[in-house]
């Protein structure tokens, strides 16, 4: 090593970002409750100087989150310019984008008679102008997270999820979520698997009100030879794609498991397919959707 030159600590940063009303604030909250350190609407220009403050000498590297204001127009250029800026001096980067379906967004905005940051003659226009705005940044996302149909709790839970451990070199986070297409199919999903071709244990009168985490409807679901080989070939073909989402520098993937009301089928099939990547030394989480409508 080259005298008088110090080796810097590398801190891991989450740039958190994405739809204003789609959650910034419980997403900050999470990640503060897991240890992060968390600094909002910091200005993009400053962020290279957090990157040199964190590594400096004698200085802890703490896991930070920088939780965006309301980036558009030119500021989206200069959120994306700070990243690259981030990424250049070797820092660990994430950006996490927050999203939701657009009719979510104006219930939201209406529910809390909030006004929109954008100056759109409306609540709808000032969303489609932000989405424009934002497209660069989605596009950049290593993960985009739909908040559109969980509810406040169910987001904490997934950031915890998320990013309760660090990522590690080329370490890839993996979460299999179920979710019902009745409610429309998630926004965030890499993968999506249709078992809607399964029997129906809605349909069975005592089996309705329980859900595929009971042992009963676990019985109902995989009482079908179909299911044994479904299962077989989604995990072989699972199995044969990780490897190369990691060798492309994949950070996070997100299997949906899709039935019709997102209650039983897909809940039963999400749970044995993570048990069995598991047992193949695949860590990963899981996430049902809508389990409890």
């Amino acid at each position: 090593m080259p005298r008088g030159r110090q080796t810097l600590a590398m801190a891991e940063f989450l740039v958190v970002t994405g739809m204003s009303g789609a959650g910034r604030s419980t997403v900050a909250a999470g990640l503060e409750d897991l240890g992060w350190f968390v600094i909002d609407n910091l200005p993009p220009s400053i962020f290279p100087k957090v990157g040199e403050f964190v590594s400096g000498p004698g200085t802890e590297t703490p896991n930070v989150a920088l939780v965006t204001g309301r980036p558009g127009g030119g500021e989206a250029g200069e959120l994306l310019d700070a990243i690259d800026r981030l990424v250049e001096s070797e820092h660990v980067v994430r950006v996490l984008f927050l999203d939701a379906p657009d009719e979510v967004l104006v219930r939201r905005y209406e529910g809390t008679r909030r006004r929109h940051p954008r100056s759109g003659t409306g609540v709808e226009e000032s969303i489609a102008q932000e989405r424009v705005a934002l497209q660069g940044l989605l596009t950049r996302a290593d993960i985009i997270l739909d908040t559109g149909e969980i509810n406040t709790n169910q987001l904490r839970n997934r950031i915890f999820d998320l990013f309760g451990e660090p990522l590690i070199g080329n370490s890839m986070q993996t979460t299999v979520t179920s979710f019902g297409f009745k409610y429309g199919l998630p926004l965030d999903v890499d993968m999506v698997f249709d078992v809607r071709f399964l029997p129906n244990p809605h349909w069975v009168d005592e089996l309705r009100e329980m859900n595929g985490l009971d042992e009963p409807v676990r019985t109902y679901v995989f009482d079908h030879p179909e299911v044994q080989e479904f299962i077989d070939r989604v995990v072989d073909l699972i199995e044969s794609l990780l490897p190369a989402f990691v060798r492309e520098g994949k950070s996070y993937l997100t299997i949906g498991i899709g039935c019709t009301g997102g209650r039983h089928r897909s809940v039963a099939i999400t749970e044995e397919l993570a048990r069995r990547l598991r047992a193949g030394g695949q860590p990963l989480s899981t996430f049902h959707r809508d389990v409890d409508r």
